[in-house]
């Protein structure tokens, strides 16, 4: 029998026809294998880890099946020593079991920074000195001074700080600064809408200070106080465009969003 009678043979096609099941038998068999092996399509919810203490939160995983890892730690003013403050992946995500999740928790006591020299700059280098340094600029008075717009001294609760003292990270420090005459002005700025976050930047901006802050009775919780905005502000900036340098400006914030519509539409 020739060659090519051979391959249009009965036989040789049914070898072929069962040579070519037993592979795709075989590669479905290897599949389900991977499959089962990497549990494919098998995924569960990270659980939010935030606030937990590390025994809570290693208790926490092995009730889903997952692993914690504590890798980092930062001081957080507001949480608890210990607590868990961030993790990775985040809560909500969907992980296989055995995945390790990591964590970072409140550090017991804050990082301390060393302050720099922010007397004799200008103002506005001393602001870009305290951001960068990790620090955060408060109350702005203003002194009679040959030098204007220069910084004369560093307070912190109205005692001097030296250059060089070591304060915990996000601490608040008040400058004094020179004035050459009298009082002089600034533009006042709208505030209306801002976070209060927010409007404290645009303030110290500005050369002015924080006044009080009213919240209104839609203000029930921590979270609302964080997402309140200023609906209201005194002075009025649509009154009076302008406010003497180092004066306080009063804000009265709220989370009802029709209250700030109605402030951003009309006068208040």
């Amino acid at each position: 029998m020739s060659f090519s009678k051979f391959l249009l043979s009965r036989k040789f096609l049914k070898h072929l026809l069962m040579a070519g099941i037993l592979i795709i038998a075989i590669l479905f068999l290897v599949m389900q294998g991977l499959k089962m092996y990497t549990r494919h399509g098998q995924s569960n919810p990270v659980p939010n880890f935030s606030g937990l203490t590390q025994a809570e939160a290693r208790q926490t995983a092995n009730q889903y099946k997952l692993e914690v890892e504590i890798v980092d730690s930062l001081y957080v003013n507001d949480a608890a020593s210990g607590a868990i403050v961030d993790q990775l992946p985040k809560a909500g995500s969907r992980v296989k079991e055995n995945r390790t999740i990591f964590l970072t928790i409140n550090s017991t006591q804050p990082e301390q920074v060393i302050l720099p020299k922010l007397t004799d700059v200008s103002f506005r280098q001393a602001q870009v000195l305290i951001e960068n340094t990790g620090l955060k600029t408060g109350q702005i008075s203003y002194r009679p001074s040959e030098y204007n717009d220069l910084v004369l001294e560093v307070q912190k609760d109205s005692i001097e700080l030296a250059v060089g003292e070591k304060l915990a990270k996000g601490t608040t420090i008040d400058l004094v600064v020179g004035r050459t005459q009298g009082n002089q002005v600034t533009n006042l700025p709208n505030l209306i809408g801002l976070t209060i976050p927010d409007a404290r930047e645009s303030l110290t901006d500005a050369r002015l200070n924080t006044g009080v802050i009213i919240y209104d009775a839609s203000v029930l919780s921590p979270q609302d106080s964080t997402e309140a905005r200023v609906w209201r502000q005194q002075p009025n900036p649509k009154v009076t465009g302008t406010a003497n340098l180092g004066s306080s400006v009063d804000l009265w914030v709220t989370v009802d969003q029709l209250k700030i519509d109605d402030a951003t539409e009309f006068d208040f």
